[in-house]
C-alpha cells in the first residue's frame, strides 16, 4: 500500500525532525510504501530559509522517495499561489491509496481534487499548522489571505477529506473559524518525538555532553531552542537567567539566531554559563535534551515542546490558549512569558530539589502520550 505525503502546502526539510520527516519515517517503518511531494524550500548551513536546487527525486535516509518539484512560472506567482510544476504527474505516476496533505494553502488542491474524483477508493487526509500566533496576525493576512484566497482553495478539496488534523488545539479552532470545515472532519493529532531515536543509554549520553560543555552532574542544565527570534522571548529568559542566584545552573542554547535578535547572541557569549550551539541535528538536539535537567520556552510555539514532554523533561511554556495539551498531569509551569520575575521564579522552582523529583516523575508518566510510533498509526486513522 502507498501513501503520498504532500508538503505543498508547507515545506519538507530533510534531516529536520519536524512532523513531515517523522510520520512519513514511521510509515515506512509500519511497512507502507512512502512518496514525499515537495517544492525546494530547504534550509541553509545556518538554519535559514532558502529556495534552492532544481527538481529531482531521490531517496531519504528513511527509504522515503521525495519527489521537489518547482514553482510555476512566473515564479513569484507560482511561489505566492504556491502553484507547481508536475504536481497531476507526479500523483498519477505514484497512484496512492492514501494522501496526506500537509497544510492545505496551496494553489493546486484542484489537482488533487480532480485525480480523487477519478479515483475514488483513495482515501485522504490532512492537517493544519496554523492558528492565530504564527498566521493571520493582521487585517490583510486574515482577511485577505486566509478567509478569502487559501479559503477559496481548502474549499475545493474539503468534500474529498476524510479527516482534516489540527497539530494543536488551537490548529483545530483555525480550521473551523478561518475555512469553516465542518466540526466532524476535525480532530487534534499532536506532535511529538520520534521515540525510535531516544537513545538507549540515556546515562551514557547525558555524561558525554556535559563533559563536552564542562558541566558537572551536580549542575542544572536547562535546554531551550529552536529559531531564535523576539516572539521566542529568549532574551527575557536570559535576562532571568542573569538574575539567578545559584551559579550551579547553566542554560544551553541549540538553534540559530535571527538578524533582529542578533544583540542577544553577542550578550549570551559573554555569560561563561551559557553554552550557544548553533544549528544542531536532529540526534544533537535529542542528546542535549537527555543531558538537561528541564526546558524552557517561554514564548512562541516549537515542535521542541513536544518532544521534550515526549522526553519525559519537566518544562517551563508561556501559556498560550488553547495550547496547553501538553499538560498532561501538571508536568511542566506555565508562564506569562513577559514576565522576567514569573520566568525566574518557574526556574528556581524546578531548581529545587524535591520540586524538581515531583515534577520528574509526572514528566515520566506524561511522555508515552506524545510517541510517534502512536501519532503516526493515528494521522492514518489506525487508532
Amino acid at each position: 500500500m502507498k501513501i503520498v505525503h504532500l508538503c505543498l502546502g508547507n515545506y519538507f526539510i530533510d534531516n529536520y525532525s519536524y512532523q513531515e520527516n517523522i510520520l512519513t519515517k514511521y510509515h515506512v517503518k509500519m511497512g507502507y510504501d512512502v512518496v514525499v511531494i515537495a517544492d525546494l524550500y530547504t534550509f541553509d548551513e545556518n538554519g535559514l530559509g532558502v529556495i534552492k536546487g532544481k527538481p529531482k527525486t531521490y531517496f531519504n535516509s528513511d527509504g522515503v522517495k521525495i519527489i521537489r518539484l518547482g514553482y510555476r512560472n512566473p515564479r513569484f506567482i507560482g511561489q505566492f499561489f504556491r502553484k507547481f510544476n508536475g504536481v497531476k504527474q507526479a500523483i498519477e505516476s505514484e497512484a496512492p491509496d492514501i494522501i496526506f496533505c500537509h497544510n492545505l494553502q496551496f494553489g493546486d488542491t484542484g489537482v488533487i481534487v480532480n485525480y480523487l474524483k477519478r479515483h475514488p477508493a483513495v482515501v485522504l487526509y490532512a492537517d493544519n499548522h496554523g492558528d492565530y500566533i504564527n498566521s493571520a496576525r493582521n487585517w490583510v493576512s486574515k482577511y485577505i489571505k486566509h478567509k478569502l484566497l487559501w479559503k477559496y482553495y481548502v474549499k475545493k478539496i474539503e468534500p474529498y477529506i476524510k479527516i482534516v488534523y489540527g497539530v494543536t488545539p488551537s490548529r483545530c479552532r483555525f480550521l473551523k473559524e478561518m475555512y469553516n470545515i465542518a466540526s466532524t472532519k476535525i480532530d487534534f493529532l499532536p506532535m511529538g518525538v520520534d521515540d525510535s531515536v531516544i537513545p538507549q543509554n540515556r546515562p551514557q549520553v547525558r555524561e558525554v555532553i556535559r563533559k563536552e560543555l564542562s558541566i558537572s552532574e551536580d549542575q542544572i542544565i536547562i535546554m531551550t531552542g529552536g529559531k531564535i527570534e523576539l516572539r521566542k522571548n529568549t532574551h527575557l529568559l536570559f535576562e532571568a537567567f542573569e538574575r539567578l542566584s545559584d551559579h550551579n545552573v547553566h542554560l544551553v542554547v541549540c538553534g540559530t539566531f535571527t538578524p533582529e535578535v542578533a544583540f542577544l547572541e553577542q550578550k549570551m557569549r559573554r555569560n561563561n554559563r551559557v553554552h550557544l550551539l548553533g544549528w544542531c541535528s536532529p540526534e544533537r538536539v535529542m542528546n542535549v535534551m537527555v543531558a538537561s535537567d528541564f526546558v524552557c520556552f517561554p514564548g512562541t510555539h516549537s515542535t521542541l515542546w513536544e518532544q521534550s514532554v515526549g522526553l519525559g523533561l519537566p518544562a517551563i511554556f508561556k501559556y498560550w490558549k488553547e495550547m496547553d495539551h501538553v499538560n498532561i498531569n501538571g508536568n511542566c509551569i506555565f508562564v506569562t512569558g513577559e514576565d522576567v520575575g514569573e520566568i525566574l521564579n518557574a526556574i528556581n522552582l524546578l531548581s529545587n530539589r524535591e520540586n524538581y523529583l515531583k515534577y520528574k516523575a509526572l514528566s515520566e508518566s506524561a511522555a508515552t502520550s506524545f510517541l510517534y510510533s502512536n501519532i503516526a498509526k493515528k494521522a492514518i486513522g489506525l487508532s
